[in-house]
This record gives C-alpha cells, structure tokens and sequence, in this order.
C-alpha cells in the first residue's frame, strides 16, 4: 500500500499540501478530486517520484510498477500499434531480443525468449494492444497508420493505450475522457471497472467517476479528505461536513466576540488584568476554522435573446458533406426555440459535420435549408480556443464584441467566469485549456445568442464549472443542439435524442441510456461481421443466436409484465389524485359544514399519494433490473 503522512508539498512559493495524510490500498480505485491548482498533478508527480517533498514522508512499495499517460507523442514513423506495444517495456525489450536472435541464427537465445515470453503471457499482448485500440476508436485500417499521421486528440488516444496495456500495479489517469468520444468512454468505463491493479482517477466527469471509483480523496485547504463511495456520494457527505463545519464555525464566532469582548472591556482595569491575559492567550491559542465556502467561483447565466423567431433553423432532405464527399443524406431537422437536442453516434458518423452545417461554417450540398434572419448563433468548438488572440487580455476580447461597453462592466462580466482582479487584464498566453475554454464560453454567453452549437463544451471544465454550465443551460430560452461525452451534461440539458449513424439523422428517443444499449447490440453485430464468413453466415450460428434470443425474451417476460402493471396502476392514479387535488383546490371544501368531506378527500390523497409513490419505487427498480439484464445479454452474446 502506499502511506503518505504529514507531507508538505510546495510548487514555488505556493504550499499545494501541509500536513496532510491518507492511505492507499491495493486494488482500490480512488478519485482525486478538488479545484485547479490545488495539487492534484503535483501529487501524480510525487507518487510517480518526479517530485521531492518538502515535509512528511510518502511511501510507494519499490517492487511496484506505475503507469500513467505521456502528455506528449512524438511524430513517430512506427505503427499505432507498435507505438502501444513499446508501453509493456519488459513484452517489448523481449521482442527485440527475439527479432535480433532470428536475424543472428541465436537457437539458443530464440528459445529462452520464447519460454519468458510464455511465462509472462507475452503471446497474447498483441491481442491485447488490438482489442485497446479498437475500443479507443482506432478502426482496423488505423491500427497500421503511423503515429505521425494521426492528429493531437488521436495522438492522446494512443498514450491512453500505452499506459493501458501495462499490468501495472498502480495506474494514474489525469482527464482521460478528455479526448475520447461518449463510445469511447464508455468502453473505457467498462474497461477500468474490470482492471486488477490499484487506480488514482482525476477526472471531471461525474458519471465517469461515479462508475469507476469506490473513494475520493478530496483536496481541500491543503489537507487530502478521504471519502468512501463514488462520486455522488462524496458531494452528499461534503454537504452534510461542510453544515457542519459552519454550525462549529458560527459557534466559534460566538467564543471569539464573547473572548474579544471580555478582552477589551477588563485589560484596562488592574483587577482584571490576569483574566484578560489569559483570554488574550486562549484567543491566541484557539485553531481558527475556516468558514464553509460552499459557493461555486461561477455565477454567470444566459440573457434573454433579443428575438425568438420561430423557426430558427429548417432542414428538410439536406445533404453536407466536404467537397464532392457527402457524409450526411436527407437530414431533416426542425429548430424552434426551446429546441435541445443532442448528438449521438460513433467518432466519425459526422456529428461536427451537422453542427458545422448548422453554423454555416459548411454549405448544404443538397436540399431545402432556411435560416431565418433573427437567427444569432452562440457556436463552441475546440478550434475556437485556438483561434484566441494570444496577446490581448479577456476584457480586450469583450470589447471588440461590443465597443461602447465600459471597462468595469466587463469586468463584472467576466468575474462570473472567475477571470477575477489583474486575470480579466492578463494576456491570455499563459492561460490553461480550462481558462480558454471558460473565456470562449464568456464570449458566446455575452453575445446573448437564440441558438447555441455546443460541440464538447466541458473539455478542460473543471467540475464546479461544469455544474455552473449546466445551470446556466437550463435556464437558456432559445434552442440548443450539443455534442458532448458529458453524461451529466446531456441528461440534464437535452430533451430529445437525435442518432447520427450511416450517413443519415434520425430522432432516437429520450433516454440517454438507450443508446448504451444501441451501441452495444451494434457493436455485437460488428463483431459477427468481422469473424470467418463460414462462421458468422452459417445456419447453425443464426439458428443459435435466435434461439438465445427466445429464451431471453421469455426469461424477462415477468419482468416486462410487472413494468406494464405498475404503468397502468400509475396511469390510474393520476387522474384519481388530479380529481382530489381540484376538490381540495374549492375554498368551499375548507367551511366547518364541510369538515367530514374534507378529512375523507385528505385521507383519500394520502393514500392514493402512498400508493403512487410505491409504484413508482417499483416501477424504477424492475426498470433497472431489466436494463441490466438486457445489458449483460447484448454483452455476452
């Protein structure tokens, strides 16, 4: 295990850690969470021995092997896939050696490489590094590119599986969601919660967390707070410590006025002289709390666009693409105000083309396509923090979106976003991904935009600024069409589900987990179509997998029946309370010749209340327990 007690940890003159302590063990996996700059990387640093502490002592068994992620990649001339073979260093000095003995005609050393590579279960890291890739979203085609033919993001994907292929003993993963599509995460998700070693996980994605991790350490004022639970968990436990750590706060206030007061009402009297030295050592004395600063530094909220106009955007059989390629046919797309809707499909499906389309940064190949004149489109992407002006401070960047606004008042603006003091006046060169991001988001949210293009708004957001985000989108008034591997996000901003697969857009529902579901009965289907033809089109194979299907839908058939009972029950309830509640709603019901009435309506609501509620207990449950069982089916066949 590895033990970190009373370490101090400075970065320059800034003390990241002080004092602080906690215990890692092994096969846990933990989530390092807290706000930026708090010491998270400083602390992957010291664990992977990059860093000297300062104080204190943090012990990492020796015989343990660590992985984490380059942040860098060289363009390399190799193979992707020999690129991630090079991260089990011990399979990949063991082929070099083997190679080399072929060449020299070595017999001898051929077959003691041959006995290590079988004890170390090296024939079967190839496989492996394929089976790695595949899930990241390297297509089969892909895994032989050389690794300078891929761009930065992709290039990310490639260090991800080079830590990943390595039967590491402790496994460090700072943002690995960062760059991977919503397919991609959740292969990752699967992939982490089956991994044998010990994992520290920063992330920012909550739901990414709370499937992965069983603890959090939490930085927080210098000290490393250990949380047992998920994500979720940990925020409801940091609530209900933070109440109480104002409830102690507040009583210490108390102590101090009531000390303080002693203090300067008796130090200048001779009789009481002594008493008020010691209540000035017991001031002195007493461990200051801090007050629980629950605020997010965000507060920032989308205005009310200056005209709605309805419809915003018209698509019907549009067709976009790049040149003479057409990647998307007959969309047929429909945005009025109050539109949300997100985008789901595969890397590569053309999601960022139909955005793109929308923005009219892509001209339709084909089709009816309106735009109508009030339309102000708020448009983020990646490419946009880029196109940053690397010299000019963010208040700089607000006054060339509006000119007559005075200094202070973006000012104003710009600290909803944390761009707080000499920040809103700094250059933005030396600004992280995260503060880029936020000031892209500033600008869009300035211009009071009736339609928002969101295409991976939460990349480098931290988690308070994700919360802020989201909030800030549910209040939003005008239409909204998002792109985003954020869960979280797209659960509690979109309304409606559109699926970009095979060249067309069609409506998928409401349910963000029903694409989980798609996805893996599709990638099912891939998988047969990728196996010996003889074998995936043989009678027998379909005869099997039919009957498989049978016996599934016949042992879940209980299960669907009780789901259509407790729908009807609740459809029978509502109108039941409805009716109740607009006899309650009747003044006349509430006079004293009426009591009898009244009592019999209130018992009436109580118990169809109860009733209801019941149900819908049950109604979750069985709903759950059959998207398992659907789950571990598509899964397993």
């Amino acid at each position: 295990m590895i033990q970190i007690t009373d370490i101090e940890l400075l970065r320059g003159p800034k003390c990241l850690l002080k004092n602080a302590n906690a215990t890692l063990f092994p096969q846990h996996k933990v989530g390092l969470v807290g706000s930026n700059g708090c010491g998270k990387s400083s602390l992957f640093a010291l664990l992977k021995g990059e860093l000297q502490l300062d104080a204190g002592n943090a012990k990492v068994p020796k015989e343990w092997s660590i992985a984490s992620v380059k942040q860098e990649t060289p363009a390399l001339a190799i193979t992707a896939l020999e690129y991630v073979l090079q991260g089990n260093p011990d399979y990949y000095a063991l082929r070099c050696q083997l190679k080399q003995a072929e060449q020299q005609g070595d017999g001898e050393t051929q077959a003691q490489v041959h006995q290590q590579l079988e004890l170390m279960k090296g024939y079967s890291i190839e496989a492996k590094a394929g089976e790695l890739l595949h899930g990241l979203g390297f297509s089969n085609t892909q895994i032989d590119y050389a690794v300078s033919d891929f761009s930065g993001g992709w290039r990310m994907r490639l260090n991800l599986a080079q830590a990943l292929i390595r039967d590491a003993d402790l496994l460090l993963l700072d943002e690995p969601t960062n760059h991977l599509d919503l397919d991609a995460v959740y292969w990752l998700e699967r992939f982490l919660r089956s991994y044998a070693g010990t994992l520290v996980l920063i992330s920012h994605d909550r739901e990414f967390l709370d499937a992965v991790v069983g603890e959090i350490w939490h930085i927080d004022q210098q000290q490393i707070n250990v949380y047992k639970g998920n994500y979720s968990q940990f925020e409801r436990q940091k609530a209900e410590r933070l109440a109480q750590q104002q409830a102690q706060f507040d009583k210490q206030q108390e102590q101090i006025a009531h000390l303080e007061k002693f203090i300067t009402r008796f130090k200048a009297k001779a009789s009481k002289a002594k008493q008020a030295q010691s209540r000035v050592k017991a001031l002195e004395r007493m461990e200051k709390l801090a007050p629980a600063h629950v605020d997010s530094p965000f507060d920032f909220s989308f205005a009310e666009p200056d005209a709605l106009p309805n419809p915003l955007i018209a698509l019907d059989g549009a067709q976009a693409g790049y040149g003479d390629t057409t990647i998307l046919h007959s969309i047929k797309l429909n945005l009025v105000p109050g539109s949300r809707i997100a985008l789901l499909g595969r890397n590569g499906a053309g999601k960022s083309t139909l955005i793109k389309l929308l923005a009219q940064e892509l001209a339709p190949q084909a089709g009816d396509v309106f735009f109508h004149q009030g339309l102000k489109v708020g448009y983020f992407a990646q490419h946009q923090l880029e196109a940053l002006d690397l010299q000019a401070s963010p208040v700089t960047h607000l006054q060339r979106l509006n000119p007559q606004a005075s200094e202070q008042s973006l000012r104003d603006f710009l600290g909803g976003f944390a761009f707080i003091g000499d920040k809103a006046l700094d250059p933005v060169a030396p600004f992280s991904g995260g503060e880029k991001a936020r000031l892209v988001l500033a600008m869009l949210v300035y211009q009071k935009p009736n339609l928002l293009l969101l295409d991976e708004p939460t990349n480098h957001l931290d988690l308070e600024m994700r919360h802020a985000l989201v909030m800030a989108l549910q209040s939003f008034d005008g239409a909204m069409v998002t792109v985003s591997h954020d869960r979280h996000l797209l659960k509690n901003t979109a309304d409606e589900f559109y699926l970009v697969d095979s060249g067309e857009v069609r409506q998928f529902g409401y349910d963000l987990d029903a694409y989980y579901q798609w996805l893996t009965k599709a990638n099912q289907e891939q998988k047969q179509t990728q196996v010996e033809p003889d074998k995936a089109n043989s009678s027998a194979n379909r005869k099997e997998q039919k009957r498989k299907e049978a016996e599934f839908r016949k042992h879940v058939q209980p299960l669907k029946k009780a789901i259509d009972k407790l729908e009807k029950q609740l459809d029978t309830l509502a109108p039941k309370l409805a009716d109740i509640e607009s006899q309650l709603s009747d003044n006349s019901v509430y006079e004293e010749q009426h009591k009898e009435r009244l009592k019999q309506l209130l018992a009436q609501q109580s118990d169809y209340a109860q009733q209801q509620e019941a149900a819908e207990e049950q109604l979750l449950e069985h709903m759950d327990e059959l998207e398992q069982k659907e789950q571990a089916f598509y899964e397993s066949n």
